[in-house]
């Protein structure tokens, strides 16, 4: 397969996984499915890890690998396979900006596992008490503890469900971009494997 048609699969496979991973930080400011005071929201919700690390910055790299495959290389400088070479080399920098959005957002999701979500410990007539009691990781072995948090309902698997699909989507988009990075230095230093303007011959 030439680079450029890797890159396009690539690129492909990223913008479903940015998709989810936006629509994972949107479903966590409903903690439990139900709308709260945006106080109450975790606040590692708010670093919107998926929506900017693996949503908005994934966008850019895979726009740009998804063009590789159509991208005008007839010439410059007298050197057909110029433009495809500067292309392939283009787009290692836009792979590292999406290593860095989707390590945000691992990042961002890791600590959000570790901490636990927010939710009422205590609660009586008038009085809903709001706070962390897992901070310190330990419910992720223990889900007795859990019982913990009163309300919102189910809030705990909830967290944990969702900021997991993030850490896994975001190791995932790490490595595509990863494997981009040596794919455009492959296509940088040694060309398109196809035949360029329409050659069929293959030469770079």
């Amino acid at each position: 397969m030439c680079s450029g048609g890797f890159a396009k699969c690539l690129g492909i496979s990223l913008i479903p996984l940015s998709i989810v991973c936006v629509l994972c930080n949107i479903l966590l400011f409903f903690p439990g499915g139900k709308v709260v005071d945006s106080e109450h929201i975790t606040k590692q919700v708010w670093y919107m890890g998926g929506i900017l690390g693996s949503g908005v910055l994934m966008i850019f790299p895979a726009l740009v690998f998804l063009g590789l495959k159509n991208n005008d290389c007839c010439g410059c400088c007298g050197n057909e396979s110029c433009g495809r070479r500067f292309a392939m080399l283009s787009s290692i920098l836009f792979a590292a900006v999406g290593v860095l959005g989707s390590g945000y957002s691992v990042i961002v999701s890791a600590v959000a596992i570790n901490h636990g979500p927010q939710c009422v410990v205590f609660k009586n007539l008038t009085y809903e008490g709001w706070s962390y009691p897992f901070a310190n990781g330990d419910y992720l072995s223990n889900t007795e503890d859990w019982t913990k948090c009163i309300d919102p309902k189910d809030v705990v698997s909830w967290h944990l469900s969702l900021f997991s699909v993030l850490l896994v989507m975001g190791l995932v988009q790490m490595a595509l971009c990863a494997v981009q990075v040596l794919n455009g230095l492959l296509g940088a230093l040694c060309g398109d494997c196809c035949g360029c303007c329409g050659g069929s011959d293959g030469s770079v």
